[in-house]
């Protein structure tokens, strides 16, 4: 099988590491990739977004499926350009349509979703620019903290959680009014604060049957301690030791089992991954959001969990003939550890050479902001790499991780030191 996956970040480096795996693959081709996913496959120079370019592509390579790693091309219809070409409509396609894609595409219509289909989430409001003095006045009738969550896409940076209210009216005022996140903050949804934990459950679903995933917690704050503003992800650990059976059941029954049921009921055909951003609110599981792709870096944890073929359920999945049977899953703990550039989330430089990738003994480096110029690896975006380490207890894993991060170096490199602190209360 020929397969092009979408993406340049971690999850596909992850993601192409695993397919290459697969005994049903012939040529792997990966677009743009980076310099990790070219270990793997062929990098080629295809912007998602330029679809005439994509379909002579997969046409004049005899591309027999595309994997969708990033949310922006499913947000915006990719799925659906495919199905409506007589020449693609044939080809495999994992990633939903845009009406799928909605979940993720608007935080107020995943709202509504919820609603109408009793999934547990926090209560909210949403707000836009004409409504702005009612949304002015809902913050003054709630108590802290307060959280503000851009409608659309917002590359994770889209939510912020403020702690005083004068603060909370200002920072409304600058996502509508001042248009701080772009098109993506026309709307704003105010939400109810949930104090607890939070981890990602994870499902690929052919649109009735699904596959749970392993679950996954990841650190989004840039600072130790959760201090700092939103990243795109600061590191993930897989599994999460409060997510026990019994927990994960209550997940399946009120929040999985209810969305793809949602989905067939509304009509709306979906085939690929569903993510889910879950609180753990005194052992009760909440919808914080949907994705409608992997995680990164969730990716980098739980795709070296999954011993079995992961090309297979993305075939099966394609087919519309997604076995209920469970993936075979890896028990070690698997712990990554973001690097990231200087600066990130903020401003940050480019072009910096990366040493000591060779230096990370049985961990495995997942690629996210890199490219090769010449003989050298240089930096190529805030998150730089992954640094991932499967070993039989949470604590092992971090610790190999943290030692291979130690041997590798760019110029004013950062990583945090205290991921998994918080979850150390739950291991018995």
């Amino acid at each position: 099988m020929n397969v092009l996956l979408l993406g340049s970040g971690g999850r596909e480096h992850a993601m192409a590491w695993k397919i290459r795996q697969s005994n049903h693959l012939q040529s792997l081709y990966i677009a743009p990739g980076n310099a990790g996913t070219a270990q793997h496959g062929i990098n080629v120079p295809l912007a998602a977004h330029d679809l005439p370019a994509v379909k002579s592509f997969v046409l004049s390579h005899h591309i027999h499926m595309v994997v969708v790693g990033p949310e922006a091309p499913l947000v915006e219809g990719m799925r659906d350009f495919f199905v409506s070409d007589p020449q693609l409509k044939n080809i495999r396609f994992f990633g939903p349509g845009k009406a799928g894609a909605m979940l993720e595409g608007s935080k107020d219509y995943a709202k509504s979703f919820m609603q109408r289909h009793g999934i547990p989430t926090a209560q909210s409001a949403t707000f836009t620019v004409d409504t702005l003095q009612e949304g002015l006045q809902f913050i003054n009738s709630t108590t802290a903290p307060y959280v503000l969550k851009a409608d659309g896409l917002a590359a994770g940076k889209g939510v912020l959680i403020i702690e005083e209210k004068e603060e909370a009216q200002a920072a409304l005022r600058e996502m509508l009014e001042g248009k701080q996140f772009g098109e993506a903050s026309s709307k704003v949804v105010i939400e109810e604060f949930l104090k607890g934990t939070e981890l990602s459950a994870f499902v690929i679903t052919d649109g009735s049957n699904y596959t749970i995933l392993p679950e996954a917690k990841d650190y989004k704050r840039a600072g130790e301690g959760d201090t700092g503003p939103n990243t795109g992800g600061m590191g993930c650990i897989s599994p999460v030791p409060f997510a026990d059976a019994a927990f994960m059941e209550t997940v399946e029954a009120d929040i999985i089992r209810p969305t793809v049921s949602g989905l067939q009921k509304e009509g709306i055909p979906y085939c690929g991954f569903i993510f889910f951003g879950l609180m753990n609110v005194d052992g009760k599981p909440y919808v914080i959001e949907y994705n409608v792709r992997m995680g990164d870096p969730e990716a980098e944890v739980v795709i070296p969990r999954i011993k079995s073929d992961l090309l297979q359920l993305m075939t099966e999945a394609t087919d519309n003939n997604l076995s209920d049977r469970s993936p075979e899953i890896v028990s070690d703990y698997a712990a990554a550890v973001m690097m990231v550039s200087g600066g990130y989330p903020g401003k940050y430089n480019k072009g910096e050479v990366i040493h000591g990738l060779q230096d990370a003994g049985d961990s495995i480096i997942f690629h996210a902001g890199t490219k090769q110029v010449g003989e050298d690896i240089v930096t190529n975006g805030g998150r730089v790499i992954a640094v991932t380490s499967l070993k039989p207890s949470m604590d092992e894993a971090l610790a190999a991780s943290y030692a291979a991060c130690s041997h590798i170096s760019f110029k004013n490199s950062y990583y945090r030191t205290d991921l998994g602190r918080d979850l150390k209360r739950f291991i018995r």
